[in-house]
């Protein structure tokens, strides 16, 4: 490579054409994004990725070649195997795409978001854990015990996908702050409590109730118990859905600490920072709730389309709310070696907010055609759905295996970015494997 004192995910970060001259002699529209490799940027990306490239002509520019673009270094968190860490301050950590193959995601393997402290697991005692339920619109204030939870009100169980805000944030250009995701920030495990709408309506709901929102037993980063990380909220159409959990179990065992035990509010198809984990207070507002990360830029994407770079004043900007239509390839890990001729059976995830999943479709030669997919039916509403397709290599070389989900509202992914927000924000590009056929 021409500059070896910087990494290529620098350089594209930088000017993702720019970084294709540099490093591959690539010419690229701007516009189109559709380019040519010179004869030695043909030959130097083929000896990089070790196989020629069947459909290099057909290649988006400013592209960092799958094979170079994922890691799976391991990184060691009590209860978790094989994730990767983005940040220690606050502990943040996603999941190899790969690792996330399941039906129904393993708690070993559910991605890890804080924004603050958590509480540490020796100060938790689900005998003496309490909820409280009250704000301006609730009828009257209620406390709760864990076992008065259990006891009161039926139980529920749901697979719902859950899935960070910022997944995928890493791939935006220009760039934007924050934990880096590639795609692992996302899991669809099983969920079991009471629902959100039979503890408000115990609570009671007045008429001016627009909106349900929660306070947690994590602690700002400062150390200043005063300071609240985070207390984000929904609408109370969404918290009074069938779906929406006060959740104590995880795939029939007590919830990861990481992921909230031993309360959390369970919110599916929505960005999980509406899932408050360590549940200790819910409030009925009547009016949007202004709390931590509610406000500003926090969780927040332009109302209209912007250009890359801009500067977005508060007041153009929207809360996300149904998380967009998403799909993920689970298997094979990228980087796979396979036989030429031979079929390979290829699976993986879909998921779309508050909707379901219309179809799958699959391509090997960047885009420009496309196979589609089997798709299962949800296990309920708010679950992903699981695809498989066959795929075949006909020639020996580097290949990219990509996904492309529509929703049932025929919406679909875009197959390298979509529109650019300041806090990258909601990337429901493609994602993309590389196959070596040998």
């Amino acid at each position: 490579m021409a500059d070896k004192k910087r990494g290529i995910h620098e350089l594209y970060d930088q000017d993702p054409l720019e970084a294709d001259a540099l490093i591959w002699g690539r010419k690229t529209d701007p516009v189109s994004r559709r380019g040519f490799l010179t004869n030695s940027g043909l030959v130097a990306m083929s000896a990089a990725i070790g196989a020629s490239i069947p459909f290099a002509h057909l290649m988006p520019g400013g592209l960092i070649p799958a094979a170079f673009a994922q890691s799976d270094e391991p990184f060691a968190i009590p209860g978790k195997e094989g994730l990767i860490v983005l940040n220690d301050r606050p502990l943040n950590a996603e999941t190899p795409a790969h690792l996330l193959d399941d039906d129904v995601t393993p708690g070993r393997y559910l991605f890890v978001r804080n924004n603050g402290r958590p509480p540490a697991v020796s100060t938790i005692d689900p005998d003496t854990w309490t909820l409280e339920i009250g704000g301006e619109s609730a009828e009257r204030n209620v406390t709760l015990s864990i076992a008065e939870l259990k006891e009161r009100f039926n139980h529920h169980s749901y697979q719902l996908q859950m899935e960070c805000g910022g997944n995928g944030r890493s791939e935006f250009v220009p760039p934007t702050a924050g934990n880096q995701w590639s795609v692992g920030a996302v899991g669809c495990p099983m969920w079991t409590g009471v629902r959100l709408r039979d503890v408000l309506e115990h609570a009671g709901v007045k008429d001016d109730a627009v909106y349900v929102a929660y306070y947690a037993a994590d602690t700002h980063l400062s150390g200043d118990t005063s300071t609240v990380p985070i207390s984000r909220g929904v609408p109370l159409a969404k918290a009074l859905e069938k779906e929406s959990l006060i959740a104590w179990a995880m795939n029939g065992e007590d919830i990861p600490h990481m992921n909230g035990y031993p309360l959390r509010l369970v919110c599916g198809g929505w960005p999980a920072s509406v899932c408050g984990k360590w549940l200790t207070r819910i409030v009925i507002r009547n009016k949007v709730h202004d709390g931590p990360k509610m406000t500003g830029a926090s969780y927040r994407v332009p109302c209209e389309s912007v250009a890359p770079g801009s500067d977005v004043p508060d007041d153009q900007l929207c809360i996300i709310e149904s998380m967009p239509v998403k799909s993920l390839i689970t298997y094979p890990k990228s980087g796979i070696e396979h036989g030429a001729g031979k079929a390979l059976a290829v699976r993986g995830h879909a998921w779309a907010g508050d909707r379901d999943v219309k179809e799958v479709r699959v391509s090997i030669d960047f885009g420009a055609t496309w196979k589609r997919a089997r798709v299962a039916s949800p296990a309920n509403r708010l679950a992903w759905q699981r695809w498989h397709a066959d795929v075949e290599f006909t020639e020996r070389g580097y290949y990219e295996l990509w996904a492309r989900a529509t929703d049932s509202a025929g919406r679909s992914q875009p197959m390298v970015l979509p529109g650019w927000n300041p806090r990258g924000y909601l990337n429901n590009a493609c994602h993309r494997i590389a196959v070596q056929v040998v």
